[in-house]
């Protein structure tokens, strides 16, 4: 009880002292820089609800002298009442400083205390700041790399859809090609009129405006050719074994006539499709071969070769026989009369001739 008086009396002495001078709080806050409810709690005698325990005796004393009162004497009678946390030297000093000083001290202490409330808060923000910003990156990085891919993807797929479609382009055209081709060959039609010995005529019909005659030699020799169409030469040539020369039909072609002097090594083509040559049915020889084609309508035919390349003739009791020249022309005149092979007699002259190569 005696403790609890005894802080009671220095509380009361101090605010004794204040109203003696006629000061209030504000006018003793503003005179010792001291806060008002830090003046209010000396009056109470609650030390408690100041800043720190070393500030007691400051304020205390600062409180004392600010009111009139002795300041050290009124520590030392109540020493042994207020904390004892700091030398009287220590209280000394801070009561001889600027005013000024212990408020911006205070100022200072306060600012660092809201500083260091502050520093978490920060520590926090800084953190979701730099997470915020790994993930921004790494969404754009990731953003960045599929469109990457897309476009790869799409380039991928536009040249693989180029390389079908110019495939599947050159595939249509090779087809409609072909199909072409094979449906102008397969039109193309052969038709035998009529054979005589080596001599062999066709009927052509299927064939293009300017039909074209393609002769290719085949093995190691070589072969003589000659084209001819409506009775005029077209070419003529001894052809090497492995080549080929295409003779192209004037538009006007009726007849054209192929005369080979090989006719075993020689392969003819008309309008691309092969015209194959069997041999002679009468068993002729089917090296020199005579070639007729006729293109159009097929219509009454009139053999050009006269018997005495297949026929055998027999002359009357007064004729002559008389070979030609190294061409291969033949004649056989009779005065009286010429038996034929089916032994029936004709009155006149006959002439035959056959030209071969």
């Amino acid at each position: 009880m005696n403790d609890e008086k005894d802080n009671l009396t220095i509380g009361k002495k101090l605010h004794d002292a204040r109203v003696a001078k006629g000061y209030t709080l504000d006018d003793l806050q503003k005179n010792t820089k001291i806060q008002k409810r830090y003046l209010i709690a000396i009056e109470d005698n609650d030390f408690d609800s100041l800043p720190g325990e070393f500030y007691v005796r400051a304020f205390v004393k600062q409180y004392a002298d600010s009111v009139g009162l002795n300041g050290n004497e009124l520590l030392s009678q109540f020493d042994t009442k207020l904390p004892d946390t700091e030398d009287p030297e220590y209280v000394n000093r801070v009561n001889s400083d600027n005013p000024k000083t212990r408020s911006a001290q205070r100022q200072v202490d306060q600012r660092n205390e809201k500083i260091r409330r502050y520093i978490p808060v920060a520590l926090v923000s800084v953190v979701v700041l730099v997470i915020l910003i790994a993930i921004w990156v790494a969404a754009a990085h990731s953003t960045r790399d599929t469109s990457k891919t897309q476009i790869e993807t799409s380039k991928v797929s536009v040249s693989g859809n180029k390389s079908s479609k110019a495939s599947s382009s050159s595939s249509s055209s090779a087809a409609k090609k072909n199909t072409k081709k094979k449906a102008a060959t397969k039109k193309l039609v052969f038709k035998k009129l009529t054979e005589s010995g080596s001599n062999v005529t066709y009927q052509v019909t299927g064939a293009s405006s300017k039909p074209k005659i393609k002769i290719a030699t085949t093995g190691s020799g070589s072969a003589w050719t000659s084209v001819s169409a409506n009775g005029s030469t077209l070419w003529q040539a001894a052809q090497a074994g492995g080549k080929s020369h295409t003779v192209t039909l004037p538009s006007s072609v009726s007849t054209a006539t192929i005369n080979t002097g090989n006719a075993p090594q020689t392969v003819i083509y008309v309008s691309g499709k092969r015209l194959k040559l069997s041999d002679p049915s009468d068993g002729s020889s089917n090296q020199v071969r005579v070639v007729t084609l006729q293109f159009g309508k097929s219509g009454s035919t009139t053999s050009t070769s006269s018997s005495s390349t297949t026929d055998s003739s027999t002359t009357g009791t007064t004729g002559s026989s008389t070979t030609g020249s190294t061409e291969g022309t033949s004649s056989t005149t009779g005065t009286t009369g010429t038996n034929d092979t089916t032994g029936n007699t004709t009155t006149g002259t006959t002439t035959g001739s056959t030209t071969g190569y």
